[in-house]
């Protein structure tokens, strides 16, 4: 095992532990809020709240808490990464591993979800998000392995060679599966929500996304690297 490939195992397992343990922080920010908000257990479809001044006070919270979360993600990845591509792998590793601990820690604080099929609010920005939570799952589990992947041949000096057309890909992927999730978190409140969601949509955009990812690394894997690092 090469020093290269030793440092990148050490930064990953501190990357890993500093995840664990953002994610027990947004697990008890919910456990609050869910003891604040539905007191009688929290279900779908969502209870409407009386936009007082405290519920807009509240609500203004809780967004820039997500905004806060995002820029500490980035912020991490920054002083985790030696160089850019390593930066977007710690990027997708940290929000991976922090998603994936989100749902175990409520696991163990709450006994939540019962099933991967719970329905869950994922973010509110700009709209609400949501979904069952097995598919913020999937895409966390592809983002973690992708960006250890990346990791892996960065440690190699042999970063992924990445196209145009990969950035384009991966954005389009990112955007069918955002609007996959809007067009239900927007229903969030009516008892036919479950039915805004369309799976083969969130599907199409999760395929599209590993396929493009996959191509990357077989394209990188085939030659040398001349992308820079």
């Amino acid at each position: 095992m090469t020093d290269n490939i030793k440092e990148m195992l050490k930064r990953l397992l501190v990357a890993i532990v500093f995840s664990i343990a953002f994610g027990y922080i947004e697990s008890a920010v919910v456990v609050d809020l869910r003891a604040i908000f539905h007191p009688n257990g929290f279900h779908f479809p969502m209870q409407v709240f009386a936009l007082t001044d405290q519920g807009r006070q509240l609500l203004l919270t809780e967004v820039g808490r997500e905004v806060a979360t995002l820029v500490l993600i980035l912020t991490a990845a920054w002083l985790f990464g030696r160089n850019r591509q390593e930066v977007v792998a710690y990027s997708m590793l940290i929000f991976a591993v922090w998603d994936l601990f989100y749902y175990v820690w409520l696991k163990v604080l709450l006994d939540w979800p019962a099933t991967l099929m719970d329905w869950d609010v994922l973010f509110l920005i700009p709209v609400a998000w949501a979904s069952p939570v097995l598919y913020p799952v999937l895409i966390s589990m592809a983002m973690f392995a992708f960006a250890v992947a990346m990791l892996y041949r960065s440690a190699q000096d042999r970063p992924l060679r990445v196209t145009r057309g990969d950035l384009l890909g991966w954005l389009t992927a990112a955007v069918i599966i955002v609007v996959s999730f809007c067009l239900v978190g927007m229903q969030i409140d009516q008892p036919d929500y479950a039915s805004h969601f369309y799976p083969p949509l969130f599907a199409l955009g999760y395929a599209l996304g590993v396929t493009v990812s996959a191509r990357s690394l077989f394209r990188s894997l085939a030659g040398p690297s001349t992308q820079p690092s």
